[in-house]
């Protein structure tokens, strides 16, 4: 990270001036002095580069968890207020603004003029900047502007994206209109992604008509190009090929492609255009294309394909853009998924989860009498959460169990249960089925007998987990209802789909180069498929070994040193 040079007082000199001060008294300098320290360990950053102003760090103060700081609830509050408290003193004592560095005077008066509230503190940080790099009002630039966005990355939690660039440069502009002696620059606001797109309405009726009759046939049973069978597809992957093609669309009109020439899928698909819009969906996204601008390549080959609408030659053209796009494919888990891996792969976190479900059942046998429905709703995320850390299922697969059908006791009542998906169920026709351990079966059967009646509503339905308008829970509210309780019991951001990675990380963490059975755990067809996907887990064994192998060394050299 470059470096930064703070245009304000840092939190290490708050905390210098709070130990010198002598009419706070000492326990609260103490406490105060404690809780800035702690909070810039909290944050990972050093008291010197963290300006002493609540504003600037309340937005990461405020996201921290104290299961991911090792704190208590009540320990991490107390560091908070205290820190608070004590940014707010150093505030008065030094007699600076609590929202941030002074206003020139030139920057004052045009302030004093703006009547919109909200405009003054969109613009209040931009401003403050200037003035501790001492700009004026009529040296504000774009790269002024881009100078500020890198500032506020590096010293504050809040947003640098477009959508916050754009606020800034709108309030800037309006104050070009209406307050008087305001620099007549106006700064670039980046176009909203909504407004930029044109209806797709205004497309030619003859290439919507061609595109409907195409995505027609995704909710038939059809042959691909091969001849091979290919079942009928669900209405959500109908609507994702849909916007995929409208978003190509458009982005062939922002190219400079007319319009009225998009006639036809032969006219969408034509090499050249394709080759331009994949190339600029390449530059857009970096030095490498991202996996949407390689999928996009063989899907409209798919379609030229499909409908015929290309000769052979263009067809060739357009497989050698594939082919050459597919050499930028990356394998394994995005950066995203790799987080959550690493965390799980954490000692104690995995844990944690684990046992959440015991917490949760726990908490809702004292909401039972007084609160049956919040009570049956905790204890069924419980079983959902207990389920998903055996038997690492798609969301699709969580929500359809059934009992009796699923979810079944072959071996008798006194047996334990089984989670069995036949073929047919399974995304990518694969049959699952987990035998599941004993502390998970006694929170299934206690969220069964127990709970599960105050969410049914007098119906019976066999949906282990029935929706609140009867039938079965909608699979987004199951999924975010489980993410957020694990959140805010452990601080660990997890999806239903992310316990499959995290499945596969511990296995192999336990069982390295195991990818056969992790493939069966997962149900892929494939084994190439669960090494690709998971092979970068190898590297953070390999490394944790190499580590461990270093530590050892080293233990070794000091243990004379020691001994002395």
């Amino acid at each position: 990270m470059t470096e930064i040079t703070l245009l304000e007082p840092s939190i290490a000199d708050a905390i210098k001036a709070i130990e010198a001060a002598t009419d706070v008294p000492r326990s609260k300098r103490v406490h105060w002095a404690c809780s800035l320290r702690q909070t810039c360990a909290y944050v990972d950053k050093p008291p010197e580069t963290v300006a002493a102003r609540w504003k600037a760090i309340c937005v990461a103060v405020h996201s921290l968890h104290h299961a991911r700081v090792g704190a208590t609830p009540k320990t991490l509050a107390n560091h908070k207020s205290n820190a608070r408290a004590a940014l707010l003193w150093f505030a008065d004592a030094e007699n600076f603004s609590k929202v941030g560095i002074p206003l020139l005077l030139a920057w004052a008066v045009l302030t004093a003029k703006i009547q919109d509230r909200n405009r003054y503190k969109r613009l209040s940080g931009f401003l403050r900047f200037c003035s501790g790099k001492e700009i004026g009002p009529d040296a504000v630039s774009e790269e002024v502007l881009d100078q500020y966005m890198h500032y506020r990355a590096q010293t504050t939690a809040l947003a640098t994206n477009d959508a916050a660039r754009r606020k800034i440069a709108r309030a800037w502009n309006a104050c070009v209109d209406d307050v008087r002696g305001w620099p007549g620059r106006r700064l670039i606001e980046p176009p909203v992604k909504a407004l930029t797109t044109m209806p797709w309405e205004s497309f030619p009726e003859a290439l919507r008509r061609e595109i409907e009759k195409y995505l027609a046939g995704f909710a038939k049973i059809r042959r691909g190009a091969k001849g091979k069978r290919i079942r009928p597809c669900k209405a959500s992957t109908i609507q994702t090929r849909l916007r995929e093609l409208q978003a190509f669309a458009r982005m062939a009109v922002r190219l400079g492609h007319p319009i009225e020439s998009l006639t036809s899928l032969e006219a969408l698909l034509d090499p050249s255009l394709i080759e331009e819009v994949l190339h600029a969906y390449w530059e857009a996204n970096g030095e490498e294309p991202r996996t949407y601008t390689i999928d996009l390549a063989w899907k409209l080959l798919s379609v030229a394909r499909e409908t015929r609408c290309l000769p052979e030659a263009d067809l060739e053209k357009l497989d050698d853009m594939r082919a050459a796009l597919e050499e930028h494919r990356r394998g394994g888990l995005t950066e995203k998924n790799l987080k959550v891996v690493r965390q799980v792969l954490t000692d104690g976190v995995w844990d944690e989860i684990v046992q959440l479900p015991s917490v949760l059942m726990a908490e809702a046998r004292l909401l039972r009498d007084q609160a049956p429905v919040k009570a049956a709703v905790t204890a069924q995320l419980a079983t959902a959460i207990a389920v998903l850390c055996v038997a690492p299922i798609r969301l699709g697969n969580l929500i359809q169990i059934k009992i009796g059908e699923n979810l079944t006791k072959p071996g008798g009542l006194e047996n334990p249960y089984w989670l069995v998906f036949p073929h047919y169920d399974v995304k990518n026709r694969v049959q699952l089925q987990f035998k599941l351990i004993p502390q998970v079966c006694e929170i299934i059967e206690e969220y069964i007998h127990d709970f599960r009646p105050f969410l049914l509503r007098s119906s019976n339905d066999s949906w282990l987990f029935p929706g609140e308008a009867g039938g079965v829970k909608t699979s987004r509210t199951l999924s975010l209802q489980v993410t957020a309780r694990i959140e805010k019991a452990t601080g660990l951001r997890i999806t239903v789909h992310q316990f499959r990675h995290a499945a596969a990380a511990i296995y192999l963490k336990h069982y390295p180069g195991q990818y056969e059975a992790v493939r069966q755990m997962l149900g892929h067809r494939a084994v190439e498929t669960t090494r690709n996907f998971y092979i970068a887990l190898e590297m953070i064994e390999a490394n944790e070994i190499f580590a461990e192998i270093v530590k050892e060394r080293l233990d070794k050299i000091l243990e004379p040193a020691n001994e002395e």
